[in-house]
């Protein structure tokens, strides 16, 4: 059970906060933004896997599952899809030998994070075109290509969005409407800077 614990705090929190201060971090610490109430609402998503791992280890997968569906933008059909793909991998590693229960664990918590990420981040993805498409003459496929190459560059712009985004996404869930307010004037701020960097990628 401590390892199934450790498990949630490391993926959760991994490249996303620095634990016990309200810091949400880029791809490195060296970009970063202060958040109030960032470390209480990051807590309330890590208790709700906390509280309901028994669900896990009876492998009551889709049950466990279901209980996601607060988080903004998940609904049934996300669930079912990532329940699929988990009975996939977890068809794939039914014959290896003494299969570690954290590993199962670490890849339901990685299919959640990740589809919960990625679904929002789409929002602020089309955002981003949006405000573009508002200074510049550019289509979508020109937009794209650009922000491939700041994705493909890690640029530090992006990975702190991303992450923004994330927690932004988490503070709706649970509640947190100042904090989630806040997010979106960060938001806004780092959509503004790589819209810049779209429009004149070489200054």
């Amino acid at each position: 059970m401590d390892q199934l614990l450790e498990a949630t705090s490391n993926l959760i929190e991994q490249q996303f906060k620095i634990p016990g201060r309200d810091i949400i971090i880029g791809r490195t610490p060296e970009v970063s933004v202060k958040i109030s109430k960032s470390g209480q609402i990051v807590k309330k998503f890590k208790d709700l896997f906390n509280s309901n791992l028994h669900l896990f280890i009876e492998g009551k997968y889709l049950q466990f599952l279901n209980l996601f569906k607060k988080i903004k933008g998940i609904d049934e059909n996300h669930i079912n899809e990532i329940y699929q793909d988990l009975e996939l991998k977890f068809e794939n590693l039914k014959d290896t030998d003494n299969i570690n229960i954290v590993v199962l664990y670490a890849m339901v918590l990685n299919s959640l994070i990740s589809s919960i990420r990625d679904l929002n981040f789409a929002e602020t993805i089309r955002e981003i075109k949006k405000r573009v498409k508002n200074r510049i003459s550019a289509n979508e496929t020109q937009i794209q290509k650009e922000l491939d190459k700041l994705f493909m560059m890690n640029d530090g712009n992006v990975s702190i969005l991303y992450n923004i985004s994330y927690l932004d996404t988490l503070a709706e869930s649970f509640n947190y409407n100042k904090v989630a307010h806040t997010c979106k004037i960060q938001e806004s701020k780092f959509i503004n800077r790589i819209v810049n960097l779209i429009i004149s990628p070489n200054n």
